[in-house]
């Protein structure tokens, strides 16, 4: 029996809209309390606005109410990591987690998050958000 989570994120590979690029991309995020909610890459004929399978996992997780994730599996033709957008949404959203790597021959890979954004712009980057910004040309 293969793993839920792995086996979402392949099912969402399959599932995905990439007519353009035809790289298809599954992921699956599980959540602290064991929910597997799957994502597919979605591509546009205008490209900046395709949405990555990684940040479609999460945002439907985030709007079920899950806010706290244990574990999160990608399916993609070689085995690839995920973007650098993804890579800074993932560390915004879950923290350092592991993430299964899977490519079409079924390879697996497990890398944890921390180590492919290994000094992240994160929370106490903005920690003097509250200090009110003075003018660079010194007028108020």
């Amino acid at each position: 029996m293969m793993d839920p989570l792995l086996e979402a994120a392949i099912d969402a590979r399959g599932k995905a809209h990439a007519p353009y690029s035809n790289y298809k991309v599954g992921a699956a995020v599980e959540t602290e309390d064991g929910e597997v909610v799957p994502g597919c890459n979605v591509e546009s004929s205008s490209f900046g606005l395709t949405v990555c399978a990684e940040r479609v996992a999460l945002g439907a997780a985030v709007a079920r109410g899950h806010n706290s994730f244990k574990s999160m599996a990608i399916v993609s033709r070689d085995g690839a990591t995920p973007c650098g957008a993804c890579r800074q949404i993932i560390w915004d959203l879950c923290g350092n987690l592991p993430i299964t790597l899977i490519d079409e021959d079924g390879k697996r890979e497990t890398v944890m998050s921390g180590d492919l954004l290994p000094k992240p712009f994160d929370h106490r980057n903005l920690a003097a958000v509250d200090r009110p910004i003075e003018d660079p040309s010194g007028n108020s």
